[in-house]
């Protein structure tokens, strides 16, 4: 029975021990920074764990109290991705996010730790998901440049927004407010305001032209946001996030406009 018992512990151990083994494995690149997971993981336990938690699964102590909810790293899901939806993010874009934070959450920017430190944490990040040694990342969304913000594209804008029902989680006047607001929720169940698109340039994934473009085309993976990759030309993503700019400015000014529904 002893040597059982023993043999059992041994097997536990060594599980443990290959395992640990395969998470230090993990690493990440960003630029000529090269990112070590053991080095990671002592930042996460100072930084980060909190929040989400001592598995990255996102409970931390901190996560009953927080809305939205910290993101689940074991799932490999992530909001902000330069790639098609559903596939793993470069290790680019985990260091921005890190660097970045996510505008109207929990997660500050990290910009006072060195590059180093968070490329290490990208990579402690990776190794709470298989996804990142089963699969590639998918190829970075090209983004063409910008045309003229011209009334002409504002206007196509405001027909797409409204062809497109944007505006049943929008509103109508772009204030997060549309009739499918309130019903909205996560991959994980808990409730998701859409963003005041009248508030400012203040978006999770980045606040410039170039983010929101890419974020109408790759969709924002574990919210109702989805990819329109297949639903817009680049001309046309680029008339919409000229409307959006529009809704902004005007509500500066205190100009109303509207994207009628039609049949109202």
């Amino acid at each position: 029975m002893r040597t059982k018992n023993i043999s059992t512990n041994c097997v536990v151990l060594l599980a443990l021990l290959f395992s640990s083994v395969t998470s230090f494995a993990q690493q990440s690149h960003i630029g000529k920074l090269t990112g070590n997971a053991k080095q990671g993981k002592a930042l996460y336990r100072r930084y980060c764990i909190f929040c989400h938690g001592p598995y990255g699964d996102g409970t931390g102590e901190n996560a009953p109290y927080m809305d939205p909810k910290p993101r689940d790293f074991t799932k490999a899901t992530f909001k902000c991705r330069s790639t098609p939806s559903g596939s793993l993010p470069l290790d680019s874009d985990l260091y921005d996010t890190i660097s970045r934070g996510v505008h109207s959450s929990g997660m500050p920017s990290w910009r006072p730790l060195t590059r180093q430190q968070r490329a290490d944490l990208v990579a402690y990040v990776k190794s709470f998901s298989s996804r990142f040694e089963e699969e590639k990342p998918g190829a970075a969304l090209e983004i063409p440049p910008a045309p003229p913000n011209s009334a002409e594209s504002a206007k196509h804008g405001a027909e797409l927004f409204e062809s497109m029902n944007c505006w049943s989680c929008h509103g109508k006047e772009g204030r997060g407010n549309g009739p499918n607001a309130r019903t909205l929720t996560d991959s994980k169940g808990y409730p998701i305001v859409p963003p005041d698109l009248t508030s400012g340039m203040h978006f999770k994934c980045g606040d410039s032209d170039q983010a929101m473009f890419r974020d109408l085309m790759t969709g924002l993976d574990g919210t109702p946001m989805p990819s329109f990759s297949d639903a817009v030309k680049p001309a046309e993503a680029w008339d919409l996030v000229h409307y959006v700019e529009t809704l902004h400015l005007n509500a500066k000014k205190g100009i109303l406009v509207k994207a009628e529904p039609k049949g109202e």
